[in-house]
């Protein structure tokens, strides 16, 4: 009995030195980047400013991919059937990794079994903008002009089930008003669509939105977080406009294939909780309106779980469904 448990204690450190050697040893190779929307999306521009520093601290370059379609549900359907190796990460938000559970009956992907979570990134606020051809410079004027002119309007968003378009769907379910969704690939596109006037409006990430509004091009009216943004103080919060129930952030997460050595997902989340508390890491992701986080993985997962049942009765209720 003793050289019995002698022996299962020797295999249980001898394992355990091999996970750290393994952790140790990787990365051997540059390690990609999954991010499954367009070149100038927030999470490709969140992703490109970790990445400076975190290459640095894994040793090994970051080479971002971008792979949008489908709402982000492209890019994160092929990291979910990736190799497990260590060397395939996600970076994506909210509606692939939860909220398209609800809207899609067909996901060719379960995020919760096929994915594994590595960090929560950063939030932000969206920002509720509109063309300047509406006419309006409050929230106020805003509904007012939606529910006078039902129909007569789109809006623009980053995918169908994206926060950007649940919360427009709130937004209209709370005020009985009437517009056209209009998808686009990434946040850039879809601000752009506001200025040349083929939306009349949107609630998108402010890293793409701001620029347009300082310039004039577009009007920023509000935020969508429950409190003001210490990143954006101007500007007022939906409640504070009117609209008590309104509460759509956007979020960015970590993730990797799931079979993926957990050693290496360790690391690799130790890694980028570290870099998101670099000063210089944080005062870019703060000039492009980005809270940065950084978790561990047992913390995205239960943060997961809750978003999952925050929003579910939310999608149901207002019979949210994917156009």
């Amino acid at each position: 009995m003793t050289r019995a448990r002698l022996f299962v204690a020797f295999t249980v450190v001898a394992m355990a030195a091999a996970a750290a050697a393994h952790a140790q040893d990787w990365p051997q190779r540059p390690v990609r980047i999954v991010v499954p929307f367009a070149a100038g999306s927030s999470p490709d521009i969140l992703a490109r400013i970790v990445n400076d520093k975190l290459a640095a601290r894994i040793g090994q370059p970051l080479i971002v991919e971008n792979k949008p379609g489908a709402g982000g549900n492209s890019g994160t359907d092929a990291v979910s059937k990736a190799q497990p190796d260590g060397y395939t990460f996600l970076l994506s938000v909210n509606a692939p990794l939860v909220y398209n559970t609800i809207l899609y009956k067909n996901l060719p992907y379960d995020p919760f079994k096929d994915l594994m979570p590595v960090s929560l990134a950063a939030t932000t606020p969206n920002v509720c903008a509109v063309s300047n051809s509406m006419g309006v410079d409050s929230v106020k004027g805003w509904l007012a002009a939606m529910k006078k002119n039902p129909g007569k309007f789109n809006f623009a968003s980053t995918g169908n089930g994206s926060i950007s378009h649940l919360g427009v769907e709130l937004i209209k379910a709370k005020t009985q008003s009437f517009a056209v969704h209009i998808p686009y690939a990434s946040s850039g596109q879809a601000v752009t669509a506001i200025v040349q006037g083929d939306v009349q409006y949107a609630c998108l990430p402010p890293v793409t939105v701001m620029p347009q509004a300082k310039a004039g091009r577009i009007k920023a009216l509000a935020v969508t977080s429950a409190e003001r943004s210490a990143l954006l103080p101007e500007l007022p919060t939906l409640r504070e406009s009117g609209l008590p129930d309104i509460q759509a952030v956007p979020w960015f997460a970590y993730m990797a294939p799931k079979g993926t050595p957990n050693d290496v997902v360790q690391r690799m989340s130790r890694e980028i909780a570290a870099t998101l508390k670099d000063p210089d890491t944080v005062k870019r992701l703060q000039t492009a309106y980005f809270d940065p986080v950084g978790s561990t993985p047992d913390g995205l997962s239960k943060f997961m779980d809750e978003e999952l049942r925050r929003w579910k009765p939310v999608i149901e209720r207002a019979g949210l469904k994917p156009d």
